[in-house]
């Protein structure tokens, strides 16, 4: 089958800080063509020339070419059209978009990953039939996205839902002024909520760093260090999100990145915020995604929807 021939496609792209993931979806939002491999790290020019490589092999698989949307950190600027606020630091002030069109060779669309997971889970995963969805990764870093009547809610300086960078709201004297974060504020959200957060927090108690996902077995099998970093996590992740809904008051919430596989969190969160959510009888419903790490790629394809 040739390009020409073939049905349009909608190519969707997440761009990770270690990997990057693409998939190709063609009628019906049936899935054609998926593909995987490593982000290319400090090296723009490596990164431009990876999300060349990822649609041209796409389209290979799939048999035809189509529409590019691509989830990135960050987002780009309105103002400047230079990527910002990138926890992949050599994206930052660079014309990533224009650069990708050129690369390319035709119109590409970005929005922050977060944004493009809220935007797949609000459109058809666990949060469909949603008025307004608060879309959560927490990952190595901490992103949102926000979806009001199935469409994203950037704003004016692109930077809608990035709660990351807000500080630990009701932070207690042991909390303050807390850690550095790479955007060189400290005690940003990120900081405390994230998976390296987490990491960082149990490393801090026991003197060993390990991942969030041996923290929580080592939980389970009632080690007392662990179970106490995880308490500490959901109890600053609750306080993040109830100065979400006191702002957005959304109709789901739900959780994507590693830490959304602890299945604990949809089990105390609810009760953690209600103390701190200015409503007398708070409706708090957080769910956990339901096309996973999938979701960023199937949210980049729906830029084009």
């Amino acid at each position: 089958m040739t390009a020409s021939s073939a049905p349009t496609l909608r190519l969707g792209i997440d761009l990770g800080g270690t990997k990057i993931a693409g998939i190709a979806l063609g009628p019906g939002d049936s899935v054609v063509a998926e593909r995987r491999m490593p982000s290319p790290r400090n090296d723009y020019g490596a990164t431009v020339r990876a999300v060349g490589e990822m649609v041209a092999a796409l389209e290979q698989d799939a048999g035809g070419s189509g529409s590019v949307g691509i989830g990135m950190p960050g987002s780009i600027s309105p103002v400047t059209g230079r990527a910002q606020n990138a926890n992949s630091t050599w994206l930052n002030g660079q014309p990533f978009a224009s650069d990708l069109d050129a690369c390319l060779r035709r119109r590409v669309r970005l929005a922050n990953d977060a944004n493009c997971f809220a935007l797949s889970e609000a459109t058809d995963g666990n949060a469909a039939g949603a008025g307004t969805v608060f879309g959560v990764i927490l990952g190595t870093g901490c992103g949102g996205g926000l979806v009001f009547g199935g469409r994203l809610v950037d704003g004016p300086n692109g930077i809608g839902g990035e709660w990351g960078h807000n500080p630990l709201p009701w932070a207690t004297p042991e909390e303050f002024p807390g850690p550095r974060c790479w955007c060189g504020r400290l005690g940003c959200l990120e900081t405390w909520i994230s998976g390296s957060g987490l990491e960082a927090d149990y490393a801090g108690a026991s003197g060993s760093r390990l991942p969030a996902e041996e923290i929580a077995r080592l939980a389970v099998s009632g080690n007392g260090t662990a179970q106490s970093a995880l308490d500490r996590h959901a109890g600053r992740l609750a306080r993040g999100l109830a100065h979400i809904v006191n702002l957005f008051d959304p109709d789901v919430i739900v959780l994507g990145g590693g830490l959304s596989n602890l299945t604990h969190l949809y089990e105390v969160l609810p009760d953690l915020m209600r103390a701190h959510i200015f409503a007398d009888a708070p409706l708090i419903d957080i769910r956990p995604p339901r096309w996973g790490d999938a979701s960023g790629v199937r949210g980049a394809a729906r830029l084009w929807s």
